[in-house]
């Protein structure tokens, strides 16, 4: 315990023995504003009114905080605490100013790390279940900037990283997929148009994808722009894509196809070669308008060209909290398509923007931030789907 020295006349304290503020003093006591009755009211100029009353950490007073009982300053140790807030000195914690409080300590980093570790796999294992056979599926929206691309390379990314065999077909004549997954596309580099129009096969033209295990990706480059023009005097030309992959004598677990934003000869390519079509929608209404002629064209591509074509998964992108456009768009998508919406919903995300930039996929990018998390979560869900139910249920 700490002595102290009896405290100034005028000054009151209480029976615990924790300060009272200061009591009137008369103008013999020091320098102060006079009260009418002869009476001088201290003036504390080097404290701000209200951290003279409160605590600015609990069980630790600031400075500030303690009334000037005495002129020698007094360290801040238990025993002080204790002659302050009237406990014994084992009762007062003893707390450092440079000691983190919990909720500085605690944990999104922590959190972030964890999920980055989750995300990336490094041990390799095969943490996403594998299909029995091979799931084609075409990624299509006639809507550009829904995000078709975007999920083609951070689901081939994620499914990748934990065991499965993929192949991503950029069948989109700007080449964002091939970009996404830093593969070269500039003009002269063997492309998805030499499968299409001159037969070239698909393993001449497929490259690793580098850092990424067991991904591979079959470029597009400008000249695919003509190719549509090209097609339509070659036999059997919806059926060219699906040619060439079934040609392929690797086996892949996934194959995704990035389509463009348009229901032309390309795509058409895309829906005959599929088993399944993933659709994206962003959470705005424009999305939804061209969303009846989209599975209008399915059916007829269904009805004529493959039997086995389904529309088997709808995820909502771009999605903003903030906003209830997004939750209606939300609950309209669910009524209309039910079980085939995904329950993963990708947020709107500044590191899923940034990491094509870098030549990454989110995945590799961030793999703590919201969006690598969406990404991750949708690409499990559609894993555990394809074991649930037979990949060729249509055929």
């Amino acid at each position: 315990m700490v002595h102290r020295d009896p405290p100034a006349s005028g000054t009151a304290r209480s029976v615990s023995g924790s300060p009272e503020l200061p009591a009137a003093r008369t103008a013999s006591d020091g320098p102060g504003d006079a009260s009418p009755g002869g009476q001088v009211i201290p003036i504390r100029r080097n404290a701000a009114p209200a951290a003279r009353f409160e605590p600015a950490v609990p069980h630790q007073p600031a400075p500030e905080a303690v009334p000037d009982v005495s002129p020698a300053p007094v360290p801040d140790t238990p025993a002080t605490q204790a002659a302050t807030y009237g406990l014994t000195a084992t009762e007062a914690p003893y707390v450092s100013r440079e000691t983190p409080t919990r909720e500085e300590d605690d944990p999104p980093l922590a959190m972030e790390a964890m999920r980055a570790v989750q995300i990336l796999n490094p041990s390799g294992e095969v943490t996403m279940p594998r299909p029995d056979r091979t799931r084609i599926m075409c990624v299509a929206n006639q809507k550009g900037g829904v995000g078709k691309t975007t999920t083609t390379v951070n689901l081939a990314v994620a499914l990748a990283l934990h065991g499965n065999r993929v192949l991503v077909v950029d069948l989109d004549p700007q080449g964002n997929a091939s970009t996404g997954l830093n593969v070269p596309h500039h003009t002269g580099v063997p492309d998805v148009y030499d499968c299409l129009i001159n037969s070239v096969p698909l393993e001449e033209v497929a490259q690793t994808v580098e850092g990424i295990p067991n991904l591979w990706c079959v470029p597009a480059t400008i000249d695919l722009a003509g190719a549509e023009i090209e097609l339509v005097s070659v036999v059997a030309r919806e059926s060219r894509l699906d040619r060439a992959i079934t040609a392929y004598p690797g086996h892949f677990d996934y194959v995704f196809i990035d389509c463009p934003p348009s229901l032309g000869l390309l795509t058409v390519n895309a829906l005959v070669a599929a088993q399944e079509v993933l659709i994206p929608i962003q959470c705005e209404y424009y999305a939804l308008e061209g969303l009846n002629q989209l599975i209008n064209n399915i059916n007829l591509v269904r009805q004529h060209l493959n039997p086995r074509l389904e529309v088997s998964t709808i995820l909502l992108t771009m999605y903003d909290r903030r906003t209830r456009l997004a939750d209606a768009v939300e609950q309209d998508v669910r009524n209309h398509f039910g079980d085939k919406v995904l329950q993963a919903v990708i947020p709107r995300n500044v590191r899923v923007s940034e990491a094509p930039s870098y030549g990454q996929s989110v995945m590799t990018y961030d793999p703590g931030s919201r969006g690598a998390t969406s990404y991750f979560e949708a690409a499990q869900e559609i894993a555990e789907r394809g074991v649930k139910e037979p990949v060729s249920r249509n055929a």
